[in-house]
């Protein structure tokens, strides 16, 4: 205490927080990186230990910076040296306070300049109840991988992603693209969370294993409010079946939902593009490594690619997602000659 270390703790935590709010204001007007902020965060809480030793070990006298055990109690200066930093204190924690309460005063003048945007009350319905979502909604959750082997998971994705762009045909039904879906990927929300989220009131989730040439899927249709079962069938089918297994999860949703469809679809219009399902195997694990985001990923992706265009030399899509894949492992190896 004689040696105020407890004031010189407590004035270093004041003033360090009152840099690192001067920073927040100031770097981001100079456009400075975000390392910035991190590195000063860094450098006072390394320095916070040492400033405390240092108030311990040394103490400030007329004649300079000298050892504690080396002042005689009646030549110390720390009870005035307590008062300085006590007043340092107090002035900090002055300045902080009236920070505070300017961006507080702040944040209640943007909220008051921001109109209450309620529905309206129509048709009995009090003010703040929110709109009805579509009956006609869905989202599809990514199907789970259940598989012994975690590298199945291209496969689920894929098959995800496929039953996405088929209902996504359907006239009149609200379908939740993939970006958003595939946000609850390994995620634990119940329906009610998810179906408020992505507002649909339907939800189509389920599992896939595949092992060797054959793949059992799960699929069940959920009620979000609820989480209550409204359709669940289990296909077991060899892989060439994988096609009419998408087109018929499809339709057994549609005949759940009761939308009334145009006659029934084409099957052009359930089955993808490509019926080579070598060159579709191939497509589906070139998306997943390419969407790994790494240099390895780069390059099983185009090796993945060139196979499904050797198998199918015809095959579009393959063609168009080899080229951003081909620009990127051409990136890296500029790179790398640099």
């Amino acid at each position: 205490k004689r040696r105020n270390v407890y004031k010189v703790a407590v004035a270093y935590a004041v003033v360090g927080w009152l840099l690192i709010q001067a920073a927040s204001i100031i770097l981001p007007a100079f456009e400075a990186p975000a390392w910035t902020m991190k590195i000063l965060i860094a450098a006072l809480a390394i320095g916070f230990p040492l400033a405390v030793v240092l108030a311990w070990a040394f103490e400030i006298t007329p004649e300079g910076i000298v050892r504690s055990d080396d002042v005689s109690p009646n030549e110390s200066i720390t009870r005035k040296t307590g008062r300085k930093l006590t007043a340092t204190i107090v002035v900090v924690a002055v300045i902080a306070a009236g920070m505070f309460a300017f961006q507080f005063t702040q944040v209640g003048t943007h909220l008051r300049g921001v109109p209450n945007i309620q529905p309206k009350a129509d048709h009995g319905r009090p003010s703040g109840v929110s709109l009805p979502i579509s009956e006609k909604s869905i989202a599809v959750l990514p199907l789970v991988n259940t598989s012994a082997d975690v590298a199945n998971d291209y496969f689920s994705d894929g098959l995800s992603e496929e039953l996405i762009a088929v209902l996504a045909k359907i006239p009149g039904l609200k379908i939740i693209g993939r970006s958003s879906s595939f946000l609850f990927k390994g995620k634990s929300d119940d329906s009610r969370t998810i179906g408020e989220k992505l507002g649909v009131t339907n939800l189509l989730e389920g599992s896939v294993r595949k092992q060797g040439d054959r793949v059992r899927i799960v699929a069940e249709l959920i009620n979000a409010a609820d989480g209550r079962a409204l359709w669940s069938e289990t296909y077991d089918r060899e892989l060439k079946d994988v096609f009419a297994v998408q087109s018929d999860i499809a339709t057994a949703v549609t005949d759940q939902l009761k939308i009334k469809l145009l006659g029934a679809p084409a099957k052009s219009d359930a089955a993808p593009s490509n019926d080579n399902l070598a060159a579709y195997n191939a497509l589906q694990q070139g998306t997943f490594y390419f969407r790994l985001s790494t240099e390895e990923g780069t390059r099983k992706a185009t090796e993945f690619y060139g196979e499904a265009i050797r198998l199918d030399p015809n095959y579009a899509l393959a063609h168009a997602k080899s080229i951003p894949c081909l620009e990127t492992t051409r990136g890296h190896v500029v790179g790398w000659r640099r």
